[in-house]
């Protein structure tokens, strides 16, 4: 089921898609011709320097759409790559455009969703940038990140799996959270 206002695109503007783990939903520089709807999954957004080094741009995670810049674009700027098995749904690009400038509601809709997907990443920028680590995991942990395993965690806010269970284990003991189940943490 599509989430509003993709709901009220004709069924033939849309499709779903499976990908296994690894696979690019497009590459770099790709015309767009679509944005995504991750109905299950996780999709990495990334971009690769001139050096060749890989940057993280963004995650995204069930119920999210992602590439919507390219609804402006003539090419993807990035490259999406599957990080586990995803069910996507694939929104033409076309269908959008023409329902945005039709569809006062799809617009406003439209335009809301982007709006609270912005402020959830401007949120994570800011966890991001909290040092040290032992109080980026404090403050991941009070927003209720840690929705499902430890190593997801650390990867939304930037850190090793590493640094993050060494935070766990430093905040237990500073009596700051406790360990209620394996994987499960709540502030003391």
């Amino acid at each position: 089921m599509l989430p509003s206002p993709f709901n009220e695109l004709d069924k033939n503007a849309y499709a779903a898609k499976t990908y296994d783990e690894g696979e690019f939903v497009f590459r770099q520089n790709d015309g767009p011709y679509s944005i995504y709807f991750l109905q299950t999954g996780i999709v990495q957004l990334e971009r690769h320097t001139a050096h060749g080094d890989k940057v993280i741009i963004h995650r995204a995670s069930e119920g999210q759409t992602f590439a919507e810049a390219s609804l402006f674009s003539e090419a993807y700027h990035c490259d999406a790559v599957t990080i586990t098995h995803s069910q996507i749904i694939v929104l033409q690009k076309s269908a959008i455009l023409n329902a945005m400038r039709t569809n006062l509601h799809f617009a406003e809709t439209l335009t809301a969703r982007f709006a609270h997907q912005v402020q959830a990443y401007r949120h994570s920028l800011e966890i991001r940038s909290t040092r040290p680590a032992i109080e980026r995991v404090y403050t991941a942990i009070a927003q209720g990140m840690l929705t499902s395993d430890v190593i997801s965690l650390a990867t939304e806010i930037g850190l090793t799996h590493e640094a993050t269970y060494r935070a766990l284990s430093e905040l237990i003991a500073a009596g700051r959270i406790r360990k209620t189940a394996r994987g499960k943490y709540s502030l003391a």
